[in-house]
């Protein structure tokens, strides 16, 4: 229900009522305009009606008819060919903001978009049909496809993860987005390199999972996450790590890394975010952030892995002491170049009260902490704390003294449009998406017993397999026959009993990722200075994502997926620490950018004066098994007979857990068939929403006492007359177990079917017609042999 106040919820509970309205189109108001509305909300799904409220989407769509205004006829005002003036208010995108209630108190009922205007010449009329957020969600569907879940045998991510990228993709976020999500041109720009929001996955939207922790060793929390959803490790120092999508160079520029954390939920007091750089000869080098919220240090390290390295500290009182949401980070300035660059560090902070914490600059003296020329390879998290959001920003801000608290903390730059619910459904591989943003997410709801709707705010819902097992204690709302009900039919049907319910799974137990075919370019690139080169490969559609291409070097050559960069195009001497190389899966496409932070040219060629790009797809060792797991009733069944649902395959369950609990939640919801309410007119109530428990009391018809769930809300208003509301509810249980008192059903076949007297048996019975006629026998009776009842 919609929160309202005394005044909206005294006028609905009084005799007489005065219905009210206020309609926005473009930002302007035409409540006035408005001759009539209808709103629509329900469940789109392929289930029985009885039990649709359980998986599906819902749109909500709005029709308006427009009149004129000023003496101008509303289709010379509004149609596809009046003046722009007057005409874009409803032109299709126009924003459409809709709200109902009573003397003078309105609640939000619609926020969407226009689809469509209709103008009818010679009328006074404009129809104008509205779709909720979802017309948000139009792009084309694409999600990361990693290979690591398959590598490591362990979860990338949930289907909850693949809902809220989905959302990401279409502007739509749950906490801070990406800083710098679209590749720039510009060199100077910000790109970011890395980012995982931790909402319920590995995965991350740019950049890709290195290694995935055991299972038991985590949780995705929501309860306490600094803005969504976080994850919580099971004990003290949690490692995960990914490749950033930019493997960028070291030295000429500032970059940072930052995360959310909430500093209450801690199994100990640590959290440190690593940069790990390539350098040549197979050694490495890292930037580190290290928090500790037991004695409020921040510590920022340089130095070689497994080597020396030196460091600075800063110390925040406010760290110790504050417990709550946290935003850390730090920036490494390496403008001062060099063989070895000496860069300057500088750590930020912002406290859960809102106050934003900056470090004075320090810069590294000591060589240990000097970085010679090398490129990002790796992102490292350890963490004690649950942890949300991670992301690395190359080329960051330029000047670190004038970054201020709103810059750091993206204020203005996103607001939360989305809630979602617990990650449950976990995922090896993801599975391929076509289509719209909006049927991807369809098509997660209905083969993960969820629900997915926009509600009267805008706000996208995502609620999973559990959001109808428990009833509410309380209704959020009463309707009854002598008040509010003017229509209520109840019906229950067979089709919404399901007895025995099976899921099938794809079980990818023993599927590996493995190296595919090579590519290799047959072209030698020349990337000279401060110029962006960008080279397509064509990839096959089933093979997963692969990360940006290391970068070879003489000294300690690789293997696999890798480019050397020549100083000569016949082969010269290799460059390390010159050229950013990201990636991009675009479709069919690889896309590599290259760009050349160096004062001389360099070329993709091998040693020997060959191409140098060598990419190395990733391919499934074999395709997942097809499983399947069910649960049934023998109760039911013993009443209504084997009442099977078999839910369609989907390649959104990976797992036989996951398919035991969405078996088990169909047959919770199913096991008997649950009664309908369809048709009942009440009383318009703006404060109802999809989802809401009303208890239903009729004293006039069929005596009912019942809780039941609203599934479909279908609100109309005609000018002069009072809104109108026809609710679709579903029952919350079942008026228990059948028990037939009295009756003695009958078989489903005739006891007497095999079981007549033949001819033979008549003739022996009776010796002539005369004496078979004198015994006044039926013909039925005739046939039922002797002791039989007819």
């Amino acid at each position: 229900m919609q929160n309202s106040d005394d005044v909206l919820a005294a006028a609905l509970a009084a005799p007489e009522r005065t219905p009210d309205h206020s309609t926005r189109l473009g930002g302007q108001e035409h409540g006035e305009q408005v001759q009539s509305w209808k709103l629509e909300r329900s469940y789109a799904t392929d289930l029985p009606e009885a039990l649709r409220a359980f998986s599906g989407s819902a749109s909500a769509q709005l029709e308006l008819q427009l009149g004129g205004a000023d003496a101008e006829p509303a289709p010379r005002l509004y149609s596809a060919w009046a003046p722009r003036s007057t005409a874009d208010v409803v032109r299709p995108g126009q924003s459409v903001v809709h709200a109902t209630g009573l003397s003078g108190r309105t609640l939000p009922a619609f926020r969407g978009t226009v689809r469509s205007r209709s103008a009818a010449s010679g009328s006074d009329t404009v129809t104008v049909q509205a779709l909720d957020g979802a017309e948000r969600l139009r792009g084309p569907a694409q999600l990361p496809r990693p290979y690591h879940g398959l590598l490591y045998g362990r979860p990338v991510a949930t289907t909850v993860w693949c809902v809220d990228e989905l959302l990401r993709q279409g502007g739509i976020h749950t906490c801070p987005p990406p800083r710098a999500p679209a590749p720039a041109d510009a060199l100077d720009q910000p790109f970011t390199a890395l980012y995982a929001s931790l909402h319920g996955g590995f995965n991350a939207s740019h950049g890709q999972p290195e290694t995935l922790p055991d299972p038991a060793s985590y949780s995705w929390i929501r309860d306490g996450a600094p803005h969504e959803m976080a994850l919580m490790p099971a004990a003290a120092r949690l490692a995960v790590s990914w490749m950033p999508r930019s493997r960028f160079a070291v030295s000429g520029k500032v970059f940072q890394a930052e995360c959310w954390v909430n500093t209450a939920l801690a199994k100990d007091s640590i959290v440190e975010i690593k940069l790990v750089f390539d350098r040549s000869a197979g050694a490495y080098g890292y930037y580190s952030g290290t928090f500790d919220i037991s004695t409020g240090v921040v510590k920022i390290a340089a130095g070689t892995l497994n080597g020396a390295y030196w460091y600075f500290t800063w110390g925040f009182n406010q760290l110790a002491s504050l417990r709550g949401t946290w935003h850390l980070g730090f920036a490494v300035d390496t403008r001062a170049g060099g063989s070895s660059v000496l860069a300057t560090v500088k750590p930020r902070l912002t406290a859960p009260d809102g106050q934003y914490l900056a470090g004075g600059p320090a810069t590294f003296v000591d060589a240990s902490a000097g970085q010679p020329p090398s490129e990002l390879q790796r992102v490292d998290l350890t963490t004690d704390m649950a942890v949300e959001c991670l992301q690395v920003t190359d080329r960051s801000w330029p000047d670190l003294d004038s970054y201020n608290g709103n810059e750091w903390d993206l204020k203005g730059r996103w607001r939360k449009g989305a809630v979602l619910d617990t990650a449950d459904i976990p995922l090896y591989d993801i599975p391929q998406v076509s289509g719209s943003q909006w049927d991807a997410l369809t098509e997660i709801a209905r083969a993960t017993m969820s629900t997915a709707e926009f509600d009267e705010q805008g706000v996208f819902r995502w609620r999973g397999p559990d959001r109808f097992r428990s009833v509410p204690p309380r209704p959020d709302l009463t309707v009854t026959t002598r008040h509010s009900i003017a229509a209520l039919t109840v019906s229950e049907e067979i089709d919404a009993c399901r007895n025995y319910c099976s899921q099938p799974y794809a079980d990818w137990t023993g599927v590996t990722s493995l190296n595919g075919q090579a590519v290799l370019d047959t072209v030698i690139r020349e990337i000279k200075p401060n110029t962006v080169v960008e080279v397509r490969y064509t990839v096959a559609e089933d093979e997963n994502d692969i990360g940006p291409l290391g970068i070879d070097d003489d000294a300690a050559p690789i293997n696999g997926h890798k480019v050397r960069f020549g100083s000569t195009a016949t082969g010269g001497t290799s460059v390390k620490g010159s050229v950013t190389v990201s990636a991009l899966r675009d479709g069919p496409d690889y896309v590599v950018r290259f760009i050349n932070h160096g004062t001389s040219s360099v070329w993709t060629v091998t040693k020997d004066g060959k191409p140098s790009v060598q990419i190395i797809p990733q391919v499934r060792s074999a395709q997942s098994k097809q499983r399947t797991f069910a649960w049934y009733n023998s109760t039911s069944q013993a009443y209504y007979g084997k009442q099977v649902y078999e839910a369609p395959a989907s390649a959104w369950v990976q797992s036989r857990q996951s398919a035991d609990t969405l078996s088990h939640a169909m047959l919770d919801a199913g096991r008997y068939p649950v009664p309908v309410l369809g048709e009942v007119d009440v009383l318009h109530d703006p404060r109802v929403q999809l989802g809401d428990t009303v208890r239903v009391v009729d004293t006039t018809g069929a005596e009912l006492d019942t809780l039941a769930w609203v599934v479909g809300i279908r609100s109309t208003f005609q000018a002069g007359t009072a809104p109108q509301q026809t609710l679709t509810l579903r029952g919350t249980s079942y008026n228990g177990v059948p028990l037939d008192p009295g009756l003695v059903p009958d078989p489903p076949v005739d006891p007497l079917y095999g079981t007549q007297r033949t001819y033979a048996d008549i003739t022996a019975a009776y010796a002539t017609l005369d004496q078979l006629t004198a015994t006044g026998l039926t013909y039925r009776d005739l046939l039922v042999p002797a002791g039989g009842t007819s």
